[in-house]
Parts: C-alpha cells; sequence; structure tokens
C-alpha cells in the first residue's frame, strides 16, 4: 500500500490502536516512560503496520462513522493492553499478603511504576518478573500479537459483547488461586511458627508470646524468601502464561 491523504485515514486508525496498546501492556504502560517515548513508538510500529498489515476496506458514512471507527479501534487497542497486563497485579497482591502475615505490611515504599505505595516484598517480586520479562523479551510477543491482530480483526470490524465481563470474572477466579500459590510456602511457614507459639504459651505462660512472636515471624518470614527466590521463574511462568491467555482470550472475543 501506498502512503497517500486518501490512505491517512487507514494509518490513522492504525495508529490508534497501537497507542492504546502501548499506553496499557506491559512494560510500555510504566509510568516512568516519557509520553514522547510511547508516542514514538506508537507512530513507529503504526508506519511499519501500514504497509505490512492486511488491507481493509473502510465502511463508514461521514465524520461521525469514521469517529464510531475511531473509537473503536481505541477501546480495541486498550482492552488488548490492559487485559495482556492486569495479571502484573497479581503480584503486588501476592507481596501484599506475604508481608501481612510477617509484619512488614506497615512498611510501604513508593512504586513509580504503579504510581503509588508497595510493600517490600511486593517491589521484589514486581522488579524480578519485570527483569526476567525483558530479558525473555516477552515484550515483543504481545507487540508481535497486536501486530497479527489485524489479520483477525480488520480496521473498524471489531466488536464488543456484552459477555465480555466473564472474562474478567474469570480472571478474577484465577488472580485470588495465583495469588494464594504465591503465598503458600510462606503461609505453610508461618502456620507452624504460630502453632509453636501456640504450644510456648500453654508451656510457659510467663514468657511474652507477642515481643517474641513478631521477632520470630520476620525471622522465618526472611529465611523462607531467601529459600523460595529460586521459585521466582516458576512464579514467572505463572504470570506469563496468564497475560498471553488473557491477551488471546479478548483478541478471539472481539473478532
Amino acid at each position: 500500500m501506498t502512503f497517500t491523504i486518501d490512505n491517512f485515514e487507514i494509518f490513522f486508525l492504525i495508529l490508534v490502536r497501537m497507542s492504546g496498546f502501548v499506553y496499557t501492556a506491559p512494560i510500555l504502560s510504566l509510568k516512568n516512560i516519557p509520553v514522547r517515548v510511547k508516542a514514538g513508538l506508537s507512530i513507529f510500529l503504526a508506519v511499519i503496520l501500514f504497509y505490512t498489515a492486511p488491507a481493509s476496506n473502510l465502511d463508514y458514512s461521514g465524520v461521525i462513522g469514521y469517529s464510531i471507527l475511531v473509537v473503536k479501534e481505541a477501546i480495541a487497542g486498550t482492552l488488548m493492553g490492559l487485559f495482556s497486563n492486569i495479571a502484573y497485579h497479581i503480584l503486588s497482591f501476592a507481596g501484599q499478603m506475604i508481608d501481612m502475615e510477617i509484619g512488614f505490611s506497615m512498611i510501604n515504599q513508593l512504586n513509580p511504576i504503579l504510581g503509588g505505595g508497595s510493600s517490600i516484598t511486593a517491589n521484589l517480586y514486581g522488579y524480578s518478573i519485570l527483569l526476567i520479562m525483558l530479558i525473555t523479551n516477552l515484550h515483543h510477543y504481545f507487540i508481535r500479537a497486536v501486530a497479527d491482530s489485524f489479520q483477525v480483526i480488520g480496521l473498524g470490524q471489531a466488536v464488543f459483547p456484552p459477555n465480555m465481563y466473564r472474562l474478567m470474572l474469570q480472571f478474577l477466579v484465577d488472580y485470588f488461586v495465583i495469588a494464594m500459590r504465591i503465598v503458600l510456602p510462606m503461609f505453610a511457614a508461618i502456620l507452624i511458627v504460630n502453632t509453636v507459639l501456640g504450644i510456648l504459651t500453654k508451656a510457659a505462660p510467663q514468657m511474652n508470646m507477642f515481643v517474641v512472636g513478631i521477632q520470630l515471624k520476620a525471622l522465618v518470614g526472611l529465611l523462607v524468601l531467601y529459600l523460595i527466590v529460586g521459585l521466582i521463574p516458576s512464579v514467572a511462568d505463572f504470570i506469563y502464561n496468564k497475560m498471553i491467555e488473557m491477551l488471546k482470550a479478548v483478541i478471539e472475543m472481539m473478532k
């Protein structure tokens, strides 16, 4: 396809979909990435896709019809990025649960990625998974998936079925299941500690188990975190598989 003024409407629709994806996709949507970089990347990808994506015949009538197509493309791109990125927040939830068990929940750090406060373990998991994602070039997969979406969903042909909310409900179920799998080793260790403290309370009531328990839980929690560091790649597999599954599901629903 040759770029002309007549084809600018096609290029603009491609740009809108890619912009919606870039501003909500994993890694690319980080708040510490300059807006100019995101805009430049969106334009760069749109130019490439303009010459490589299959040509589409736009069916619209007047300015209002074209505006509807623009809105549909913006929603489609945003949903692709949002549904592939939302699984990343499982790590924040799991980290907060772990810190609640070992007594670190009162310590919050500013997380520039999420734009708010996060616990220590949530940042540990979040930055580790993000680093593995960059090393394995998983973000390239998402870009290729959105580029291939033009073969499945033509320009202006995206549909938004009313039962799309079921996809979010299914994700919420998996959200808690995956988070509990991540937290399970810590839960088991703290359960044993609480059992031992309960026995000691009965055996030696003169001991201040509240003071001893806080220090013991923190010590055991740090030890368990040290032991399960090697499981972070397995946690990454859970998160990445869910990201890919969500992206495929939302594209399948909109075609």
